[in-house]
């Protein structure tokens, strides 16, 4: 086998690889590093990439476009892990995941003035003051800055106040000092000291120090109620309880927690979320959601590593305890990384998941809003996963039988294209060979007609049909489907509870339950689809039995002819419509004569 010079060139790099812990870079043929890995073992790891058929096209699309290797040998997993994150965050090759910028979170800042201002910022110039944050969940940072402004009266005018400004006299009181929201430091109402006392106090409850605030005012209270001093008192009073309301919405656990990061993880398709939550002596202080895009199908291990490190580094933690939904793969090994199984600490990772959960929901809403087609091709793809169909399930009819004790038998089907209803394409069918009610052999021969008609007109047959009931009409259609016709059309059924509402999907032959939340976006398509073929075919067989109705009792009365009987099904559509209208708008619709005639024949009814 004669070899091209790329691959002679491959061949003899694999055989030079050593076995070593360290990191490889793949460069296609302009020179590029188009990705950067780690191992253990790089010898195994690199070679494994060229002697099998990677099932992921992507990974062969990598494959035949690498050119050249090179690799770097370290000591350990570990520094391999901080070298591969280095060399990533640096090139951004193409066949990496790649860290996608995510919305500007608010951050608290703390300015570096002789009297410093607290507020709230999404921009960050560590000239101006101290920042704590981001902070990507609720409302926390308003609820902070206000509680904060509700305990201490610290200024928050933008005016540049220097002590020797204030001693000149160049500013005055404002409103805010009258309502008693503002110590009026601009002219010295309060002296420096007692406001520096005020910003570290508000400094502490950002960083999570809340109890430590608490237990001093608490103190303080109880010393001025010992001094007689009440009202005094009663003010601090009100500054604890503001306090411990605001660290009841706010703190997830109790002190014991101590200070340690927990981290949620999700995926979807090819895209991967992690949040990180930072706890503070049980205060949620820091939050962050970052978002990957695979490149290959890395391990969720490997992934949650990286998230893990970038976080940590944006956020600056220090902290060396580490909660985690699993265990990554390369972490840090000074860390003590561990899975919450119960507790105060499985109710902050079970937080974690939850603001994960609730990014990734918001992400796919944005992605909804600027391409409709891409929710659709997303609940689709599901449900072809979850049913393993042949092709995505674009096309979709749904079936539902009406009577009422075989009388005025009929039927109603509903197609469904990327997941909307396609009004114009209902077909509504009267039961013509059966006799009684037999809902499955009405079911075979609805089947029968539509499809035989499918297939005579060259149209296109669905990539699923939905049962609006259970086993049984599955199988009808099935034996219509199959049997009668020699079709392959995949039949799913709907399952419904006691009281006639969607429970669950059924599949396959014999069918079984297929489970699925019911707060899915599929479990809502499934019952959007069964509430429209039923709402179809009742509303059918509705017109059908009022038609009849009023056809039986305009027969029994003479010198109506069929044009008149016509007339009066098209004006009135029902029998109770036409026994309420008035002697005047049977004569507007059939004139004096005979419009007097059905006025007094209904109301003769009406009478008996």
């Amino acid at each position: 086998m004669i070899l091209d010079k790329r691959s002679q060139h491959i061949a003899s790099l694999l055989q030079r690889i050593p076995q070593n812990p360290g990191v490889y870079q793949y460069f296609n043929s302009e020179g590029e590093i188009i990705y950067v890995g780690k191992a253990k073992n790089l010898h195994r790891r690199v070679n494994s990439y060229f002697q099998k058929d990677h099932q992921s096209s992507k990974t062969r699309q990598l494959v035949a476009h690498i050119s050249d290797i090179r690799y770097v040998v370290v000591d350990s997993e570990q520094d391999a892990f901080l070298l591969e994150n280095n060399l990533i965050k640096k090139y951004q090759p193409h066949y990496n995941i790649l860290l996608k910028d995510g919305k500007s979170y608010p951050s608290i800042c703390i300015t570096r003035e002789p009297y410093p201002r607290i507020f709230k910022t999404r921009t960050i110039n560590k000239k101006w003051g101290d920042y704590y944050g981001p902070y990507s969940f609720g409302n926390t940072v308003d609820l902070m800055i206000e509680l904060i402004h509700k305990l201490f009266p610290i200024r928050s005018c933008n005016m540049p106040m220097t002590a020797e400004q204030i001693a000149r006299g160049k500013f005055k009181v404002c409103l805010k000092y009258h309502l008693k929201t503002c110590c009026g430091i601009c002219e010295q109402k309060v002296n420096k000291e007692q406001y520096a006392t005020w910003v570290t106090q508000a400094r502490k409850i950002i960083r999570g120090d809340g109890h430590e605030i608490s237990r001093q005012i608490e103190d303080e209270m109880y010393r001025l109620s010992a001094e007689m001093k009440f009202e005094e008192a009663q003010r601090e009073k009100e500054k604890l309880e503001l306090l411990r309301q605001f660290c009841s919405k706010t703190i997830i656990t109790n002190s014991s927690a101590g200070d340690v990061d927990v981290f949620g993880y999700d995926e979807q398709d090819d895209n991967v979320y992690i949040s990180m939550l930072h706890v503070h002596n049980g205060s949620i202080v820091q939050g962050q959601t970052i978002e990957y895009k695979k490149r290959l199908d890395e391990a969720k291990e490997e992934i949650l590593a990286m998230g893990m490190m970038e976080l940590r580094e944006q956020l600056g933690s220090q902290t060396r305890e580490v909660i985690v939904p699993f265990i990554p793969d390369g972490f840090d090994e000074t860390l003590h990384v561990y899975i919450a199984l119960n507790g105060d600490k499985k109710k902050l990772l079970d937080l974690a998941m939850q603001n994960v959960r609730q990014y990734k929901l918001d992400r796919i809403k944005q992605a909804d809003k600027l391409n409709p087609d891409q929710r659709a091709v997303r609940i689709l793809s599901e449900l072809q996963r979850m049913l393993n169909l042949p092709t995505l399930p674009a096309l979709i009819d749904s079936f539902d039988n009406s009577n009422i004790n075989g009388t005025n038998a009929v039927a109603g089907c509903v197609v469904f294209r990327m997941t909307k209803p396609s009004k114009q394409d209902y077909k509504r069918f009267e039961i013509k060979t059966v006799e009684g009610a037999d809902d499955y052999a009405s079911m075979r021969e609805v089947v029968r007609r539509r499809y035989s008609r499918v297939v005579e007109e060259g149209g296109k047959l669905p990539d699923l049909i939905i049962a609006d009931g259970g086993i049984g009409q599955m199988h009808a259609i099935r034996e219509a489907v199959e049997d009668q016709l020699g079709l392959r059309i995949p039949i799913a059924g709907l399952k419904k509870n006691d009281k006639h509402r969607t429970q669950t999907l059924l599949y396959g032959f014999p069918p079984q339950e297929v489970q699925m939340p019911v707060t899915s976006e599929v479990f809502r398509l499934l019952t959007q689809i069964q509430d429209e073929v039923h709402r179809f075919a009742i509303s059918y067989h509705k017109q059908k039995r009022s038609k009849a109705q009023i056809k039986s009792q305009l027969d029994d009365i003479q010198g109506i002819g069929p044009a008149t009987k016509q007339k009066i099904l098209q004006h009135f559509g029902s029998v109770k419509r036409a026994a309420s209208a008035d002697l005047g708008e049977w004569t507007d619709l059939l004139g004096t004569k005979r419009g007097s005639m059905l006025y007094e024949h209904f109301q003769a009814k009406i009478t008996l």
